[in-house]
């Protein structure tokens, strides 16, 4: 019985958010009380698994949470994306620029906002196209797609990273170390298997690409408004996020090396980490832009700080309720494996219910968070890292972006392509991102102790 409460539960919140569109946290909390109740919780035993479950979460990542969303803003305003994708035209070569983008932007910008991300770079992306060679508008349109959405879901401080991180209760700077492993590997090989696709005939301008006024216009005033004449060198631009990166990364070699100490494990603490750079971002934009642009960048990271936290602590309000039902034991048995192979059956499922949620939801984060919830009250009896099964519910999460999301549409305005030319560029891209993570994490899984 529980697990059709359960299956009544998700069908519910899916109901809600994609047919009657309401609000995922209206739709998650009231599928948590469904499933408390139905499940014997008790009236005040599903309030509280809410309640606390909400807490615990934000113990876990609400300062992250925060410091890596303001860091992201203040980077905004800066301009440093902008000068990055600049720098590596320059260095690299056009033919170049499709690979060191999507590593680029996995690997270095994961906490500003995707769609912020999107906006500043699809007018570069276009611009470059004509230089790639024939296929140069889907080429670099994929490569941002990887670049934005993997390092979303694999690399610390990607937003969907952090949560994940904070609901299966893995160490920060062990999903740092993970992450930075298989989030540009994901991506460089994505856009090397997307262009090996494009050659053989993939993409058909002129039924993929749909140029508007209004995209026309957006070209022509991101070029008239570039970053301010005050802004820093592109290195010190880029140190608010090199640096807390570097401090982590610290802390987490310091442990595993075995010389860790009260310094090394204060440097290395993520919340501290992430402060520094969260001071030295606001620093340099009090220095470089001033003080009303920078409190303006700081609002409105404020402003989106709050949907996600929020978003977040409901997805752990969630993983509460199931943890007070008898559902940890019966998902347990899902993933117990047969025939010798529990790791890679546990790596499937945790990417097939992500997987699943995502495609019907449309929302990355929600899916992760969703799918974290269900998994983390089983987490202990499985016989796989923690981090792996972390990572597995990310690239479940990134699978098959479509029209269902905001972003799907951004995407397809941004990039001057039709909806049959997103629904390659996009959705194609990331369920093959998806599909292509897979290995590298079961191999992960395999050589990685439980």
């Amino acid at each position: 019985m529980v697990i059709l409460n359960a299956c009544i539960a998700i069908a519910a919140v899916l109901l809600l958010i994609i047919w009657l569109r309401v609000e995922p946290v209206i739709a998650l909390v009231a599928g948590s009380l469904y499933l408390g109740l139905s499940s014997g919780v008790g009236l005040n035993g599903t309030v509280e698994a809410i309640a606390g479950g909400f807490g615990e979460i934000m113990a876990e990542v609400g300062l992250l949470v925060g410091f890596g969303v303001l860091i992201g803003a203040l980077m905004h305003a800066l301009g440093a994306l902008q000068g990055l994708v600049r720098l590596l035209l320059r260095l690299l070569g056009a033919r170049r620029l499709p690979y060191a983008m999507s590593a680029a932007l996995t690997t270095l910008f994961p906490s500003i906002y995707v769609d912020v991300q999107l906006v500043l770079a699809s007018p570069l992306a276009r611009s470059a196209a004509p230089a790639v060679g024939r296929h140069g508008l889907p080429l670099l349109a994929g490569s941002l797609t990887t670049g934005i959405l993997v390092g979303y879901v694999f690399v610390i401080p990607g937003l969907g990273t952090l949560s994940i991180a904070g609901l299966l209760d893995i160490p920060l700077g062990t999903m740092l170390v993970f992450g930075l492993v298989v989030g540009p590997l994901t991506a460089v090989l994505t856009t090397f298997l997307f262009a090996l696709i494009l050659r053989a005939g993939f993409w058909k301008p002129e039924t993929d690409e749909h140029e508007t006024e209004a995209l026309r216009a957006t070209e022509e005033a991101a070029e008239e408004s570039g970053p301010p004449e005050s802004t820093p060198p592109l290195v010190v631009t880029l140190l608010p996020i090199l640096v807390p990166l570097v401090m982590i990364a610290f802390g987490a070699i310091a442990e595993a090396a075995g010389f860790a100490n009260a310094v090394t494990a204060f440097v290395g603490n993520a919340v501290f980490a992430l402060f520094v750079g969260l001071v030295g971002a606001y620093l340099l934009s009090r220095t470089s832009l001033g003080r009303d642009s920078t409190d303006e960048a700081i609002s409105r990271g404020l402003n989106t700080t709050g949907q996600i936290l929020l978003i977040t602590g409901v997805g752990g309000s969630l993983g509460a309720v199931i943890g007070a039902t008898d559902l940890a034991d019966v998902l347990g048995d899902l993933f117990s494996a047969e025939a010798g192979a529990p790791v890679v059956v546990t790596v499937l499922l945790a990417w097939f219910i992500a997987a699943l949620l995502h495609f019907a939801i449309g929302s990355i984060s929600v899916a992760a968070i969703a799918a974290a919830g269900i998994i983390t009250p089983v987490l202990g009896s499985l016989d796989v890292a923690p981090v792996v099964v972390g990572l597995a519910i990310g690239a479940g999460a990134l699978f098959a972006l479509q029209v269902n999301s905001n972003f799907f549409w951004m995407f397809q305005s941004l990039l001057g392509i039709s909806t049959k030319g997103a629904l390659k560029a996009l959705t194609f891209v990331t369920a093959l991102a998806s599909v292509v993570s897979l290995p590298i994490i079961i191999v992960l899984g395999l050589l990685v102790p439980a």
